[in-house]
């Protein structure tokens, strides 16, 4: 990923909620993209931020948390490893699309519940 450094350090700024507000869009956008016959290398890009994403942020937060986000990181990892042949399959773009957005959904409630 270019200017990763960059990237690290201004999204290390925020505090946890709009780090995970963050990975969630991020995880909006892998939906979105994925869903389009022309989105393969914006998926690709969005599949590995996220992971970085991820990687910056779980080691600050709460256990459990945690243990969920490294969990979605080897989820991301594998569509990304599969990504270059499922790109081509209809069938493949839905599910990332569809898993993608229960994903951002679910990173979404932890935010909902550190602001509640």
């Amino acid at each position: 990923m270019k200017n990763s450094d960059r990237l690290r350090e201004r999204y290390l700024r925020d505090a946890l909620p709009m780090r995970l507000a963050g990975l969630a869009a991020d995880l909006g956008r892998v939906a979105s993209s994925a869903r389009r016959a022309t989105g393969g290398a914006a998926a690709a890009a969005m599949l590995e931020e996220s992971q970085y994403f991820i990687e910056w942020t779980a080691a600050e937060a709460p256990a459990e948390l945690a243990e969920e986000l490294v969990n979605l990181q080897v989820l991301l990892a594998l569509w990304r490893l599969a990504w270059p042949e499922a790109q081509n399959s209809p069938l493949q773009r839905s599910l990332l699309a569809v898993q993608a957005k229960q994903w951002a959904d679910q990173v979404l409630r932890h935010v909902a519940d550190d602001e509640g």
